[in-house]
């Protein structure tokens, strides 16, 4: 019975493995961010600097942006800027405190979409989604006091990572038509890579932009660009041919989960944390579960 759930001929239950496996390697990324020493400029740079270099060799990519005016090859470049400043805002917040308060906070993110969506696309405003936004208030409080006083800057950098999820999100969702996905992501990883370099450039305090890494970390780069972002990038396009909305939200959800789970054998990072801050992240798990049940679709693919 096991195995025929993985029985080529079923399609749907292929691409839900197949999403899962995108969210677990998702997953992974806090804990190689926290891994690398690099500081997070520089494994930020890095990182997307790998996945550029990778889609450069990828004929389709050249061709989509032959096909593309330069207005839309702008606007992809200045959401290129904003996914630079999650990644950022992300790995530094593990580096001011660890992989499962950055997850955790991720988890905000589609709390923050239910508001800024509607500005950004001219999507109804929906009062439930707000109500869900506020309910999830408790959880952070109690997140925030279940770790050291020395986490709680990393709390208010990784809640404005999430809030940078949500607005490049919402930007993606209304533009991410336009264009070929892959040729989309080189044009965002690319001007973001740029973005950087200049904004280290313009503000020193930022520090080396590309760092030379060690051998260890060298590696880790390596695994967090291709396995961890290239690989399941492609991997979640086929899988969402499949899956409705819904279900693909369901399982994106379940990322921080992963993250933490993760952050367990491989960081130990259970000593250095409190039960309040686990009681905090079910609550805002609850909250990130019940988002997509406002909208459901139906789970019956054509």
């Amino acid at each position: 019975m096991l195995l025929s759930w993985f029985m080529p001929l079923d399609a749907h239950r292929k691409a839900q493995f197949q999403i899962h496996v995108c969210v677990v390697l998702w997953g992974f990324t806090a804990i190689l961010g926290k891994l690398i020493s690099l500081p997070a400029l520089g494994l930020v740079v890095w990182r997307m600097l790998l996945v550029v270099a990778a889609l450069a060799l990828v004929p389709r990519v050249w061709r989509g942006l032959a096909r593309l005016p330069a207005r839309q090859i702008a606007i992809y470049a200045g959401i290129g800027a904003v996914v630079a400043l999650h990644w950022l805002t992300f790995y530094a917040a593990i580096k001011l405190a660890n992989a499962s308060v950055a997850a955790t906070c991720i988890a905000l993110a589609p709390v923050f979409l239910a508001v800024v969506e509607p500005w950004l696309t001219n999507k109804r405003f929906e009062m439930r989604e707000l109500l869900l936004g506020i309910a999830v208030v408790p959880g952070v409080a109690l997140v925030v006091g279940g770790v050291d006083a020395h986490m709680r800057l990393g709390i208010a950098v990784g809640a404005l990572s999430a809030l940078l999820v949500a607005i490049f999100g919402a930007l993606n969702k209304r533009h991410i038509e336009r264009a070929d996905p892959l040729t989309v992501t080189a044009i965002e990883l690319g001007a973001g890579t740029l973005f950087l370099i200049v904004l280290a450039l313009l503000i020193p305090a930022f520090g080396d932009p590309l760092p030379l890494p060690n051998a260890h970390d060298a590696g880790l780069l390596v695994l967090l660009a291709l396995a961890c972002t290239l690989l399941p990038f492609a991997l979640s396009l086929v899988a969402l041919r499949q899956l409705s909305a819904y279900q693909a939200q369901l399982a994106i959800n379940l990322e921080p989960v992963y993250a933490i789970l993760l952050a367990i054998p491989f960081l130990g990072e259970q000593r250095e944390l409190e039960p309040m801050f686990y009681l905090g992240v079910a609550i805002v798990l609850a909250a990130v579960f019940v988002h997509p049940c406002l909208h459901r679709e139906p789970t019956t693919i054509a």
